[in-house]
């Protein structure tokens, strides 16, 4: 029986409901190991700064280790059938349905969003399992007409090679598992990198990919602190056995791996930045625009790259939006520990990010700006947790003006017309998601094709799903993520010409 079936047959029995999801070390072919020097790194809850667990510490030796798992892994499982990727896939997504309580635990326990936040983002990352589960039995060729009669010629669709996954930690969960999902169906390998900062679910979703059946070498899970990030960044970008990486990140960081890939060409996708504006015309919904703006701007504490950044409303339409937004931050949300039944919103993830945050804000009311409601730290609550800020009038002078935030401060302006709000909305290098309320069909079509961005939300501020490519134009990435094209970026296309055939 081909070794495939076999785990596939078995991983039911191997697996019961009391085990320990919460793992202390990586995972490189098919075993769970220390880093080679045996350093190790803290984890700590953002509630309270406590230690989760301590984890290893990998570098350049380790990641060569995990790589060149990954390529010998590679040989043998480009050739298993769609058939066989698929059933491990639906394999991994059954159990991580099952498991779905204990990962949502993890994931507020290391990363501070609420538990009910944590549920949302478990299933939404496992959709894009169960999405490339089914498209893997979906990719096809191509048989093309030849200009000379006893010619073939073909397409074949082949895996590009191992994929070095690096992903963040406001959403560490999804952003692996859009990417290793759509690696794995095709038939690559796969090395991930976590953040520092949110170790723990990777380690736990690679525990269930194991007892799904996946075989050794096929996905490893490599470790690292903030320290030694950069130099395993560096090695998955040049080492020459990894053909294809994806990151999910800020801008900066993805122009430097962009150049560290360079040196042998290697595919790249890239999801960075955004700076979303969200527009409300005079004839909009307003009501609709409230919901939208609560569920796009304060989801995840403001820390979602597709986050309504810059709001724009329209001058007959402004006063009623400020004060209901007011209204419904004051009502709705709840802050507190993330595990808490009746808490809406958690913590800030990095200290680094509070200090940003509470600079900018502290900077624009002094120049001149209008707060409204926050503006401050929240010690009593915990060490990273900032009160949810509105604040009105800002300028071009102000630090924060046409900044991405990355937190929960939401920056309203004034407009009066439809171009001047397609040009300011335009006016940055960046170009991820965007959003509008409108009820003028005409305007819908209008401001839809002149925005730049890759998404667009139009009356709604959740536009995220496994069946919609996502990704960005100009500085916010490379490729798609999702969608039947989040395969693309781990393929290869090879032409076939079979010529002098005999009819």
């Amino acid at each position: 029986m081909h070794i495939l079936q076999r785990n596939i047959l078995h991983y039911i029995p191997s697996l019961n409901r009391s085990m320990h999801l919460l793992k202390d070390l990586a995972y490189i072919n098919g075993k769970w190991v220390s880093a080679i020097k045996q350093q190790t790194f803290p984890v700590y809850n953002p509630i309270d700064k406590s230690i989760i667990k301590n984890v290893p510490d990998m570098d350049v030796e380790d990641t060569k280790l995990a790589i060149n798992s990954a390529f010998e892994a590679f040989k043998s499982f480009k050739k298993t059938t769609a058939k066989e990727r698929s059933n491990l896939l639906r394999n991994w997504y059954n159990l991580i349905v099952k498991h779905s309580e204990d990962l949502a635990k993890i994931l507020t326990k290391e990363n501070g969003k609420s538990i009910a936040e944590s549920k949302d983002e478990i299933r939404y990352g496992n959709s894009y399992i169960e999405w490339f589960s089914e498209e893997a039995r979906r990719i096809e060729g191509e048989i093309l007409q030849a200009p000379i009669s006893n010619r073939n010629l073909l397409l074949w669709k082949e895996p590009i090679g191992v994929a070095a996954l690096i992903t963040p930690w406001n959403f560490p969960f999804a952003m692996i598992t859009r990417k290793a999902a759509a690696a794995l169906a095709v038939g690559c390998t796969c090395i991930i990198k976590p953040s520092e900062d949110t170790p723990l679910i990777a380690l736990a979703l690679v525990e269930l990919a194991e007892k799904a059946g996946f075989p050794q070498g096929t996905i490893n899970v490599i470790t690292t602190s903030q320290k030694n990030s950069p130099i395993v960044g560096k090695e998955l970008c040049e080492n020459s056995n990894t053909r294809v990486l994806s990151f999910t990140g800020s801008t900066n960081v993805g122009k430097i791996l962009y150049q560290q890939c360079a040196s042998n060409v290697k595919r790249l996708c890239l999801e960075l930045g955004g700076n979303a504006s969200f527009i409300v015309f005079d004839s909009a919904d307003i009501d609709l625009a409230i919901k939208g703006a609560m569920a796009s701007k304060f989801r995840n504490c403001g820390q979602t790259c597709v986050s309504a950044n810059r709001f724009f409303v329209q001058n007959s339409k402004f006063d009623q939006f400020v004060e209901m937004l007011l209204s419904k931050i004051k009502t709705e949300i709840r802050m507190g520990d993330g595990s808490k039944k009746d808490t809406t919103h958690g913590p800030l993830t990095k200290k680094s990010q509070l200090d940003l945050i509470h600079a900018l804000v502290t900077d624009a009311v002094k120049k001149g700006a209008k707060l409204h409601c926050g503006g401050t730290p929240l010690p009593e609550l915990g060490p990273l947790f900032y009160a949810p800020t509105l604040i009105t009038g800002v300028t071009k002078e102000m630090e924060i003006y046409n900044r991405e935030i990355f937190g929960p401060v939401a920056v309203i302006y004034k407009f009066d017309t439809e171009d001047e709000v397609i040009q300011k909305s335009n006016n940055v290098s960046v170009g991820l998601a965007g959003y509008f309320y409108s009820q003028d069909l005409s305007q819908i079509f209008r401001v839809a094709k002149q925005l730049e961005v890759g998404m667009i939300g139009v009356n709604e501020g959740l536009i995220s799903t496994a069946e919609a490519a996502f990704g960005g134009i100009k500085e916010s990435g490379l490729g798609r993520e999702g969608s039947k094209h989040g395969i693309e970026d781990f393929l290869e296309i090879k032409y076939v010409c079979i010529g002098n055939l005999k009819y």
